[in-house]
């Protein structure tokens, strides 16, 4: 009987470990499964809080190595099986080229054949353009792999795969709270227009995870991202039961399921899923 499989596509390091890290342990201490495809290096930017035009700052190749290096070893703490990696530029993802992102993500799930896919909601958490990049790719991605009729470069002999369930990250008002209490406002001002977080109304919410047995976990991997520490020192302050109030429970919303439908709430991502 083949294992259960997860797969996270995400925008950048950190991501999987802020965004969903325990809900990856969680399902690896359940003998799933998990990858993580990762379309930047997080090269542009800063380094212990040190901007990109700063003497200090060890410059975008430098970074994208040491951001690569903090990456593998937050998911190897987390016990992802494998991280691959897209090498798409930090900062211009939404400047991609649509048909080869999405060909390049097709590829991983058919090649790896998923049972469950997570990624970014269509807002992108707080409006960041990566966010609702990988959102928009993955989603199309699905579509693409499951079609017996599509092809792209290196997927000669590769099978269609058609993924059981797609789930967006969906943080409801009390995880951007606690969030927004630890670092700051998140916002993110693209041509000139703020963009600010908008909580997932609760009723929205389809799925919610507890992960309260993996909030420790989370905080290991957290901390393999050195690069990143300053942005992360406030949350070095925080007690461990405001750790486990960050960490202890992960939302998502439900974007299709070929196994599951209803208003009933889930608690299992791989719920109706048989092997």
């Amino acid at each position: 009987m083949q294992a259960l499989r997860l797969m996270a596509v995400l925008a950048h390091p950190d991501d999987e470990s802020l965004g969903v890290g325990g809900t990856l342990a969680k399902y690896v201490s359940e003998g799933v499964e998990v990858f993580l495809v990762t379309a930047t290096r997080g090269d542009s930017g800063r380094y212990r809080g040190l901007r990109s035009d700063d003497p200090q700052h060890p410059g975008r190749l430098a970074l994208a190595n040491i951001r690569e290096r903090e990456l593998r070893a937050a998911a190897s703490t987390l016990g992802v099986r494998e991280v691959s990696i897209l090498n798409y530029q930090d900062q211009q993802l939404d400047q991609a080229t649509p048909a080869e992102a999405i060909a390049s993500i097709a590829g991983h799930i058919r090649r790896v054949q998923p049972n469950v896919v997570v990624t970014f909601g269509p807002d992108g958490a707080y409006g960041h353009p990566d966010h609702i990049a990988i959102s928009q790719f993955t989603t199309a991605a699905i579509v693409a792999a499951a079609d017996p009729a599509y092809r792209s470069n290196g997927m000669e002999g590769v099978q269609p795969h058609g993924v059981s369930k797609l789930y967006y990250i969906a943080w409801p008002e009390s995880t951007w709270k606690a969030y927004q209490s630890a670092f700051r406002k998140l916002v993110s001002t693209v041509d000139g227009i703020e963009r600010q977080a908008v909580p997932w109304p609760d009723w929205a919410i389809t799925t919610v995870i507890d992960t309260r047995s993996f909030w420790s976990t989370v905080w290991r991997a957290v901390c393999c991202h050195e690069s990143q520490v300053t942005a992360y020192e406030r949350l070095k302050e925080l007690s461990p039961n405001d750790h486990e109030s960050l960490w202890g429970r992960q939302s998502f919303y439900r974007v299709f399921s070929t196994v599951t439908g209803g208003r009933v709430p889930e608690t299992d991502l791989m719920e109706g899923i048989n092997t």
